[in-house]
């Protein structure tokens, strides 16, 4: 790339997670002059408080079934004990090793860390504390930040942020919310021992995935004694003279615990870094506003990742990252297809999911056969645990091609990735049925459901 410009950099990019990161390792291996900068800790949500600290908790929750497994496989486990403080710490020391893993990729790609927070004082000038320091293109990559709404006694309620980090282990846990985090956390605190209980204001959690995974997922956590309690809008949190909280809703019921947990959502992260200043335009819910190519209103600034709230997930991000990457310094022009990303629920058991749900199919007037399976797990025929898995397979009847597929059970994102590459190169159902399965696993279920149930 031949430089030209008397700037300081040709990029400078504001956060360094999955999305900042990887489009500044891209950008300055295609030859760019690029610094990151980062105030909280390198890699983002997902790296320190977000998918890679909540697998290794669910992981570390599982274990309590596991131990009760063992026996109907010959194995006497004696007493055990749950310590906190040793899965905490030992999360911790693994996110140090994954933040100076990330510190060594973007240093050795050439890319300047600066760590602290920064701020645009125009379209080219960023203040870097008392300095300022100036760039041909800007890449807004800021992320999320949960969201807790305004109401009496919000003050004593925690979020997924603060939950890696808790001094103790609660006995009594209420988590609040009905997306996926919720989901997940409940399940990581019931595993853990905690009495679990899941307040959300709607009739059914996890809206926006198929409607069978979603009342399948109600009744799996039932089973592992979750208290599930829906349509369910909270008043407010009182603190009881015992030091817990009582949560109060609208309806007169009140639940006590140790620790709420709030898990209503989150929002992008576009607070005090100057958008205004340079005339960065936000949409409607406080995203910054981008075109297929990831450009603001402003042409030399550019934003990326949960910013931007398309698909708040890590692997869509590092791909939005690749394209603006690609776009600015390898001579591309490419947009990023949103169709038919795979994604994973890490509740217990997992939920897998690519494509459409039947709702969305039907919306789409698609005239539908579906396919569905419900059975036990191959290792609880004999541990007697009375864990179910579900799957099920959205085909369009007039063209035969599978438009979705959806699965609850364990392992089930391992599975529904390589459902994913056969979804994207459209795959149809008699391609599902003329594969052999490997057998004896779950994942053969996918290509042996014969007949619709509807």
């Amino acid at each position: 790339m031949t430089r030209v410009s008397k700037r300081d950099y040709d990029l400078f990019v504001i956060g360094a997670g999955s999305a900042g990161t990887r489009a500044s390792r891209m950008s300055a291996r295609y030859g760019a002059r690029v610094a990151v900068a980062e105030e909280r800790y390198l890699g983002g949500t997902c790296v320190n408080v977000g998918c890679v600290p909540k697998k290794l908790f669910v992981y570390g929750s599982h274990f309590s079934e596991d131990f009760d497994d063992a026996a109907a496989y010959g194995w006497t486990v004696g007493e055990t004990r749950f310590d906190w403080s040793t899965l905490r710490d030992n999360k911790t020391r693994e996110i140090e090793r994954l933040n100076g893993i990330y510190r060594g990729l973007l240093e050795g790609a050439g890319v300047e860390v600066i760590t602290r927070r920064v701020r645009l004082r125009d379209r080219h000038t960023i203040e870097v504390g008392d300095d300022t320091v100036s760039a041909d293109r800007i890449l807004v990559a800021t992320g999320s930040w949960p969201h807790v709404p305004d109401f009496p006694g919000r003050e004593h309620v925690v979020t997924s942020n603060e939950a890696f980090y808790l001094d103790e282990f609660p006995e009594r846990v209420v988590v609040v919310g009905g997306g996926y985090i919720a989901v997940e956390f409940a399940g990581i605190f019931a595993g853990l021992g905690a009495r679990t209980t899941l307040l959300y204001r709607g009739p059914l959690f996890l809206r926006g995935f198929d409607d069978g995974v979603r009342t399948f997922v109600a009744g799996q956590l039932r089973e592992k004694h979750i208290d599930l309690q829906f349509d369910a809008s909270v008043e407010r949190i009182e603190l009881a003279r015992n030091g817990a909280r009582r949560v109060v809703c609208t309806d007169g019921r009140s639940t006590e615990a140790d620790l709420v947990l709030y898990a209503t959502g989150r929002r992008p992260n576009v607070r005090d870094f100057g958008l205004e200043e340079a005339g960065v335009r936000l949409d409607e819910h406080g995203a910054v506003a981008v075109d297929d190519r990831y450009r603001t209103n402003v042409d030399n600034i550019f934003a990326i990742g949960d910013v931007i709230d398309r698909v708040q997930l890590t692997p869509v991000a590092i791909a939005e990252a690749m394209v603006v990457s690609d776009n600015l310094y390898n001579g591309a022009d490419r947009a990023l297809d949103y169709l038919g990303v795979p994604t994973a629920v890490f509740c217990q058991p997992n939920i897998g999911t690519v494509g459409l749900t039947e709702v969305q199919a039907k919306e789409a007037g698609r005239a539908l056969r579906i396919f569905e399976s419900t059975f036990t797990p191959m290792k609880h025929t004999m541990s007697g645990r009375n864990e179910r898995t579900f799957m099920k397979l959205v085909v369009d009847a007039a063209t035969d091609r599978v438009l979705g597929a959806h699965m609850v059970g364990p392992d089930a994102g391992e599975i529904i990735q390589g459902l994913g590459i056969a979804l994207k190169a459209g795959a149809t159902k008699a391609q599902f049925d003329s594969t052999i399965g490997i057998h004896p696993t779950a994942a053969e279920e996918f290509v042996t459901m014969r007949e619709p149930v509807r």
